[in-house]
């Protein structure tokens, strides 16, 4: 790929609230970033976008736009690449389905999303479409580890402006469930391959061998799993646990992430909703099944499919009324767990749930303590470990924590987020076998109808680069090092017959522990109570979790992380944080112009992406941008110029201009860049100069509603009128 195609910088065009704020930030970064020749764009990497570009068949030219995705899944294995991304939706089949629906009112002649494909021309078109769900893009993006912590200024304003933190009580009634047998944790297999091998996928049955997948192709040393879900224990354990949240007296929830397992999580929510509603399902199953309702969609598109069924939303309230209270999304609009597989996402529901002293929102609008439901017993641990550890020593003080860093493996669709074209519900008794092409037998599996099996893979490249930079990052920090690993685990043994070796032949294997999660999960908590720091080794699922975990317990939020992916090329992607919260901000906008997402993982991003290109191409100018951003960053957490979540007070605009003016006083105060300086002196002081000026734009136009355009496609002219407000600061920006 040319290089000339790419701009010095890719800045990603995502969803809901971070799209929004790109509208008011983009322009600022632009501005500023010209006056060091650099030159940053965007591609196009929402939901919206991705739709568009997969059916160009069915459009005309003006709306046709080219696969940014691909085009930016080949640019970061270019050794140049420099690339801020931003989080963008895990498409859930219902989020999928009402972005399809947005675009057609727009006048996109996109074919509808077929539930039940029968036909071949259906069957292609919900393939398409498949492809655009759950983690689609982070696998093609990460083609480095992740390197994520609190930079040192979010970190230090934490400690000093401790958030609230609920408290804990050693009786607590919170608890984690998890399967004790017949999971994917139980059930896995795992080898690591001397030699690159294809291996194909097959269902044998009585009535003969049904090939599941034709051929994967791995690389030598690729450790390659496999394991399955039996869905029969998954019934009962489900049935068990809302029989026990009711004898608790607790609330039930469950705890999935059906937007990157996009495969095997909603179907296991889907059982979650049939057992919740297990006897209008035995009742009236084939009826439900004829009005179309699909359980994996949720309860709130059940309840729209039976709407006109007097006698089955009969049979459902008889039975919500004898089930345990349910944690709710949205108790106001009566929300509940079960309503949308992608509304409770672990990552985030899981942190927020034990930082809150282990409550959940309840159908009555109050907190009580809460089963934590977590089918599949892999990671459970950590969660369940948190929870004990806060009973017996009471909640986190983020005035005196240290913090938890993290590095993790995540390079070329590493481990289970990897799975999803090799996951599988099983159609009929039988045994799954993953079979090479010499006739090996790597995995076999005996199944039942309705099983859930899936493999995944951690190729050695990726492997040995994390390992790598985990002896970097100990050097250079001296924290204590835990590579969280159960060696009773089959992948995590296999990954520690890699991790020993190199830790022994580069002299520091006693600079680093190994650790089953639950153990390590004690440690990190200990270590961090004494107010000392600690570098979390991880797999790309703990990876995930634990970059939501530990910083929303020290610092409140995700999203104000620092998260650089050093791509195993020489490229650079840096990430912005979090957006598990973004579509409440976006509801907030749309009704009260009013938008509360804090764009200070975007500032902390920036600031690495100038760095970074000033070292990559040897401009001076993009070092001394780069560093003026972290003094601004520094001014916004010292100021308190970050958002706030009430109408009528400061937002994300306001911030972006705090952030602007700062930036400019950093570049007209340095003493490195005379020409910058020169430049910079009268903006930093018209800025001054019309501060209360502009927070008056800004601050006029909240409280009534703001019209975007659509929700996931939103117009653009109306998008940068509601983002842009001020003309006195646009001005200034020229």
């Amino acid at each position: 790929m040319a290089q000339s195609n790419f701009p010095d910088i890719v800045y990603t065009k995502v969803d809901e609230a971070p799209e929004l704020a790109s509208a008011s930030l983009l322009p600022i970064i632009r501005a500023f970033a010209a006056t060091a020749g650099v030159e940053v764009g965007t591609k196009d990497i929402s939901l919206a976008g991705r739709i568009i570009a997969t059916f160009p068949e069915c459009l005309t030219e003006d709306q046709r736009q080219a696969d940014d995705l691909a085009l930016l899944g080949e640019w970061v294995k270019q050794p140049e690449a420099n690339v801020i991304k931003l989080p963008n939706i895990s498409a859930s089949e219902p989020q999928l389905v009402a972005a399809v629906k947005e675009l057609q009112s727009q006048g996109y002649a996109l074919p509808d999303y077929p539930y039940e494909p029968k036909t071949d021309e259906e069957k292609a078109v919900r393939a398409k479409y498949d492809t655009l769900k759950g983690s689609a893009v982070n696998p093609v993006l990460r083609e480095g580890n992740s390197d994520r912590r609190a930079a040192a200024a979010v970190k230090k304003y934490a400690q000093n402006n401790p958030h609230r933190m609920g408290e804990w009580v050693s009786d607590s009634k919170t608890v984690v469930s998890a399967m004790s047998g017949g999971d994917f944790f139980s059930n896995e297999t795992s080898a690591t391959l001397a030699d690159a091998a294809t291996a194909k996928i097959v269902l044998e049955t009585a009535d003969g061998e049904t090939v599941l997948k034709e051929a994967v192709s791995y690389p030598a040393g690729t450790v390659v799993d496999a394991t399955y879900m039996s869905a029969k224990a998954l019934d009962s354990f489900l049935a068990e646990q809302i029989e026990e949240t009711k004898e608790a007296g607790t609330l039930f929830s469950l705890h999935m992430k059906a937007t990157m397992m996009k495969v095997s999580d909603p179907i296991i929510f889907g059982h979650a909703v049939k057992a919740w509603l297990a006897p209008v399902f035995e009742k009236y199953g084939d009826k439900m099944k004829e009005l179309g309702v699909n359980p994996n969609g949720g309860l709130g598109a059940l309840l729209e499919r039976v709407k006109d069924e007097p006698e089955i939303l009969a049979a459902i309230e008889e039975v919500r009324a004898e089930r345990p209270p349910m944690y709710m999304v949205n108790s106001d609009k009566g929300i509940t767990n079960l309503h949308v597989p992608s509304d409770v996402i672990i990552d985030a529901s899981m942190p927020a749930l034990i930082r809150a002293g282990g409550k959940g929102w309840g159908p009555d609008n109050k907190e009580h303590d809460t089963n934590c439901v977590i089918p599949d017993n892999s990671y459970a641990p950590v969660y369940d470990e948190a929870i004990k550890f806060f009973k017996e020593n009471g909640k986190l003080n983020p005035a005196t924590a240290g913090t938890v860093q993290n590095l993790g493996l995540m390079a070329q669709k590493a481990e289970e987020y990897g799975s999803h074209p090799t996951t599988f519900e099983i159609p009929a008794d039988g045994t799954v076998k993953m079979v090479l092409e010499d006739g090996t037998v790597l995995h076999s599996h005996k199944v039942e109808k309705n099983d859930i099996w899936r493999s995944a893979s951690a190729r050695k490249a990726p492997i040995e680069d994390w390992v790598n930079l985990a002896i970097d990052r100990q050097r250079l920090t001296g924290y204590r090092a835990i590579f969280w690993l159960d060696a009773e685990r089959a992948h995590d043994a296999e990954l520690i017959a890699y991790v020993k070796p190199i830790l022994e032949a580069k002299g520091v294997a006693d600079k680093f522990e190994i650790m089953a999660p639950r153990e390590a999960t004690r440690a990190s908590l200990e270590t961090i109570t004494k107010g000392e720091n600690t570098i979390a080794i991880t797999g790309n699922v703990l990876r995930d979790y634990l970059t939501d975990l530990f910083p929303i317990l020290e610092l409140a939020t995700s999203a104000k992380m620092l998260s650089i992916v050093k791509l195993m090329q020489g490229g650079g992607l840096f990430e912005t944080g979090a957006g598990g919260s973004a579509p409440k901000h976006v509801q907030q906008l749309q009704e009260e112009n009013h938008l509360r997402w804090d764009s200070l993982g975007e500032f902390c991003a920036l600031g690495e992406s100038l760095k970074f290109l000033a070292e990559a191409k040897g401009n001076a100018k993009a070092k001394v941008l780069g560093e003026a951003v972290d003094t601004a960053t520094q001014g916004i957490l010292d100021n308190n110029k970050s958002p706030s979540r009430k109408v009528g007070e400061p937002d994300n605009r306001d911030s972006h201009f705090y952030f602007a003016k700062y930036w400019a006083e950093a570049l007209a105060a340095q003493t490195e860049d005379a020409d910058l300086a020169a430049h910079f002196a009268p903006i930093a002081a018209a800025m001054a100069e019309k501060e209360d000026e502009i927070v008056a734009e800004l601050a006029a136009v909240q409280g009534k509603p703001a019209d975007l355009g659509g929700y996931y496609h939103g117009d653009a002219a109306k998008v940068t009128s509601v983002m842009r407000p001020s003309a006195t600061l646009n001005a200034i920006l020229g």
